[in-house]
């Protein structure tokens, strides 16, 4: 195997304009649509989280889902999806978020995570970190001992690792 077929920082494709003018959106579907760089990617996500007692992994919809279910497989974990309101089907807990433009509200299961769950908070990228403090605030009103976040990309010129709570670690993957 080759070092081009396990870059991850080359398989991410960078799409001007997308969602809307002026954002260089981050694509990461070429990475998990190769089976290789799937794996490494899972395996780089998990490795700083071995042995830390993580019993749940909650993942952000939706992208945080696919990575997110790989990591709790890969740790011993169950995962627990956090999605935008009105997507779940049981009784739920919420937080509203500021988005850079309005607000915006998440929601987990009422019972999805229990006191002394220790969690990780994974999603796909960390951009303001608006949705990531978020969720934080939901897996501690369920109360979770929140251990780590995880992301695959981190953008780091939005400091979005400013605006997660102190004291918990932050490992991403990548950075641009």
């Amino acid at each position: 195997m080759n070092k081009q077929e396990l870059d991850l920082e080359g398989a991410v494709r960078t799409i001007t304009d997308f969602p809307s003018p002026g954002i260089q959106f981050k694509d990461i579907t070429p990475i998990l649509g190769n089976p290789k760089l799937l794996r490494r990617a899972i395996d780089e996500l998990v490795e700083p989280l071995i042995g830390e007692g993580i019993t749940k992994v909650v993942g952000i919809e939706s992208r945080g889902f696919i990575l997110g279910s790989g990591i709790a497989h890969a740790l011993g974990a169950g995962f627990i999806p956090v999605r935008k309101e009105g997507k779940l089907p049981y009784r739920t807990v919420r937080e509203e978020y500021e988005l850079e433009y309005g607000t915006d509200v998440i929601e987990m299961h009422e019972d999805a995570i229990a006191p002394g769950d220790v969690v990780l908070i994974h999603d796909d990228v960390i951009a303001t970190g608006g949705t990531a403090s978020a969720c934080a605030r939901l897996v501690a009103r369920c109360g979770g001992d929140l251990k780590a976040f995880s992301f695959l990309v981190e953008l780091t010129f939005l400091k979005g690792r400013e605006r997660l709570p102190r004291g918990i670690d932050a490992h991403s993957v990548l950075k641009f």
